[in-house]
């Protein structure tokens, strides 16, 4: 499973934002300049984001980007669902009844506990955790 360009950039975009101080809005071009995201490219997916409730955009003088609530509020999962929809491994993990050889196939199970386990990680991961700056090393 290969997440999409989009969705990395995503990723970056929220990452960014969580960055900022809490009343500190960006310019979108700033973002695109600092995450390396082509500009048309950004908008679409800000667009995208502000639909998930993620992201708020505010137009005018001060205007820019915010994110939408505190980013300890805010998963990877959250921002990974928006632009690519629902997990999904495998068929048979979300519509069971689809495989005819659900009930005896050896690899079910697995397709299942790992998409579990995926989601788990994806939905207890938020961009707090990820803007914090690395723990020093002793």
């Amino acid at each position: 499973m290969v997440i999409s360009r989009r969705t990395d950039y995503g990723v970056r975009i929220v990452l960014d934002l969580a960055t900022l101080a809490q009343d500190e809005r960006a310019a979108a071009h700033d973002i695109a300049d600092r995450q390396r995201i082509p500009r048309p490219f950004l908008a679409k997916i800000i667009s995208q984001l502000c639909l998930a409730g993620l992201v708020t955009t505010h137009r005018g003088a001060g205007g820019g980007v915010v994110l939408a609530r505190p980013a300890a509020e805010i998963t990877l999962l959250q921002v990974v669902e928006a632009l690519e929809g629902p997990i999904r491994l495998n068929r048979c993990v979300i519509r069971p009844d689809d495989c005819p050889r659900n009930e005896r196939c050896p690899v079910h199970h697995v397709w299942r506990q790992a998409q579990a386990d995926l989601v788990d990680r994806l939905g207890t991961t938020t961009f707090d955790m990820l803007a914090a700056p690395p723990a020093q090393v002793a």
